[in-house]
């Protein structure tokens, strides 16, 4: 009676050591936002994303972040329900490029018992280029979980024209309605491709530290 006793007790523990290991792994919500931000705002950046495009973007990343629970789920379901979304909300050619970007097709590593983003091999932490979307403070998650054809049936307003080094400023409509104006500086670097398709044009500039606030980036310039 006794052995029977010890034995259940020990799997209860194991049990309740597995469901600790499986939620220490999973991320939490203000992680999962503020990365999803980070790495959104960077998109918005190098794929020239309207407003429309960069809520919409900021929602999918944070939908797979958030749904990230172990280093299967990294290139699992989620991750392809990320790219099938992006396919809704992004023009071709910015797809083809989200696509050719390591550091956004594939953002999130589990090494050593912990996440890494390979973005940040690329920009410097805490450099941004975009106002914050409208969606950071009251979207919670969980569009990934609804029907397929959800950004799909939203209709987000897409760039008619791939502006490769200038982006001209203009006035636009946000996703609430209020209007955001490209300020400061529109023009871009060149950039030099590298070996494995990256180029280097973009993460001088975000590497730069000066404090010049004129302003830069694609919804209304640093935050």
């Amino acid at each position: 009676m006794k052995k029977t006793i010890v034995s259940t007790n020990r799997l209860m523990i194991l049990a309740m050591m597995m469901v600790m290991t499986i939620s220490a792994n999973a991320m939490s919500y203000n992680a999962a936002k503020n990365e999803a931000l980070f790495l959104s705002d960077k998109m918005a950046y190098e794929l020239n994303l309207t407003a429309a495009q960069y809520e919409a973007v900021y929602e999918i990343n944070l939908d797979y972040l958030m749904s990230l629970n172990g280093h299967a789920d990294v290139f699992g379901i989620w991750w392809d329900r990320r790219n099938a979304d992006l396919r809704y909300v992004l023009n071709s050619w910015q797809y083809d490029k989200y696509v050719a970007l390591s550091h956004f097709y594939r953002p999130v590593a589990w090494k050593a018992g912990s996440w890494t983003f390979a973005v940040y091999s690329h920009y410097n932490r805490g450099r941004f280029y975009n106002d914050r979307p409208t969606v950071f403070v009251t979207y919670k998650g969980g569009n990934n979980r609804r029907d397929v054809r959800f950004y799909a049936d939203r209709k987000v307003t897409k760039p008619a024209v791939h502006h490769a080094n200038n982006v001209p400023a203009k006035v636009n409509k946000s996703s609430n309605g209020s209007t955001w104006r490209n300020t400061g500086n529109t023009s871009r670097p060149a950039t030099t491709t590298k070996p494995n398709g990256h180029s280097n044009g973009n993460r001088q500039i975000a590497m730069n530290t000066n404090n010049n606030r004129s302003g830069s980036g694609h919804f209304g310039g640093r935050r």
